[in-house]
């Protein structure tokens, strides 16, 4: 897999007004997207997304950098070990 690392970016969306801009960096993304999942959460008005990626480490750094920018978002990410 050369420089590319597997990693899982865990995102919660408390502001709705986000989510326009989320979908367009995932849709940038795209390539390097394994695989996401987003759940509502409507007794707290949140939702949650996990998208699982395999990219150069500073790929996976910037799309999880500008996600958390984004007004009432946070982001986290993990990385596997290999």
């Amino acid at each position: 897999m050369g420089d590319t690392r597997t990693a899982l970016i865990g995102i919660i969306v408390e502001n709705e007004e986000s989510v326009e801009a989320i979908n367009m960096l995932l849709h940038d993304y795209r390539k390097m997207i394994i695989g996401r999942m987003g759940v509502p959460h409507p007794a707290r008005e949140l939702a949650i997304i996990s998208v699982a990626i395999e990219a150069d480490q500073n790929s996976i750094s910037a799309l999880s950098g500008k996600l958390g920018a984004l007004e009432g978002v946070s982001t986290k990410t993990i990385y596997s070990k290999k």
